[in-house]
């Protein structure tokens, strides 16, 4: 298997070549627990959230692992996946759609991301990917804003993907400063960028607690 030597953290081939990197996707797998556990989702649309969450986490860590073509597309399918189900979601319980138009949220944003992407392609470091769904956040966000439903996990959580991204784009230029690189801390603060956008939609549809 061909190696992908992508970030600063792997300088030689092996499992254990970007530990960090590694590592640092626990917190995937830590949020998707919060979210089932504390937050404990009652429609099965919801329970996905946290599933593909830990996807997410243990998709990256194939990756960074193996570091191969196919855990390559495990790490950003994963991911993928992820964003097009919560548009899906966000559809139906945001905006009331019903779920056989709901689903049209995701032929929608691939023709949105395909749309974008050469403005994407002038993002280095492989960030331009993420340009969709940074700006998919923050359309629902502004949605959330006008129809006056719970949006602050929303807002946060376009944020810390804006603070994020700047991090993983800047892997390889501060690599020579900083050996280890910065992609761990992607890792770090999009498993709270996902767990945000989870928790608020969850929270939405959670009974009310009576006094």
């Amino acid at each position: 298997m061909d190696d992908v030597d992508a970030y600063c953290e792997r300088l030689a081939p092996g499992l254990w070549a970007e530990p960090l990197n590694a590592v640092s996707n626990a917190a995937f797998l830590i949020a998707a627990a919060v979210l089932w556990w504390r937050y404990r989702p009652r429609q099965k649309s919801l329970r996905a959230l946290p599933v593909l969450l830990a996807l997410v986490g243990l998709g990256s860590l194939s990756f960074h692992t193996v570091a191969d073509t196919l855990t390559n597309l495990f790490d950003v399918g994963f991911i993928a996946v992820y964003v097009i189900w919560y548009l899906i979601v966000f559809a139906h319980h945001y905006l009331n759609v019903r779920w056989a138009f709901a689903w049209l949220a995701a032929p929608v944003f691939i023709v949105f991301a395909v749309a974008v992407a050469p403005l994407g392609a002038k993002i280095p470091g492989g960030s331009g990917i993420y340009l969709a769904p940074f700006l998919a956040l923050l359309l629902v966000t502004v949605v959330a804003v006008a129809k006056q439903m719970p949006w602050h996990d929303l807002a946060l959580a376009a944020g810390v993907f804006l603070v994020s991204v700047t991090l993983r784009t800047l892997d390889q230029p501060v690599c020579g400063a900083w050996p280890s690189g910065t992609h761990y801390f992607w890792h770090l603060l999009n498993a709270v960028v996902l767990f945000l956008v989870a928790r608020q939609v969850i929270l939405l549809r959670r009974p009310a607690v009576r006094t």
